[in-house]
């Protein structure tokens, strides 16, 4: 799939992580997923189904797995991002040196959330 022109702000206006939050946006795209602007974030999409999103914060940046709570998190690296938030869970991130190293972990979940949305589940 192709960057969406109007999430391109968001990554410009970026100055903190600014380059691991293209890394994660190069890592999503290359699952297939559709790239829009929700939330005022890059939300990721099969369907018009909410699959990931991309945000960033003062200590760590993260992708954000919609139906994360239901994912199987073999390498126990799903983070529940306030005791609110029921169904998502975050992927977090300090550095790119850490996403590099997790690329195809990364893949693999956003593979894996990819089925749950297509199952419905």
């Amino acid at each position: 799939m192709s960057m969406n022109p109007k999430v391109d702000f968001y990554f410009s206006k970026a100055k903190k992580w600014s380059e691991e939050l293209e890394n994660l946006r190069t890592i999503v795209l290359a699952c297939g997923l559709t790239e829009e602007l929700k939330w005022g974030c890059p939300c990721y999409t099969h369907k018009k189904n909410n699959v990931v999103l991309i945000h960033g914060f003062k200590n760590y940046c993260a992708l954000l797995v919609m139906k994360g709570a239901i994912l199987k998190d073999a390498k126990k690296i799903l983070v529940q991002q306030t005791e609110n938030v029921q169904a998502a869970r975050q992927l977090r991130f300090t550095g790119n040196a850490e996403i590099i190293k997790m690329k195809s972990v990364i893949k693999l979940y956003i593979e894996v959330a990819i089925t749950v949305v297509k199952a419905g589940v």
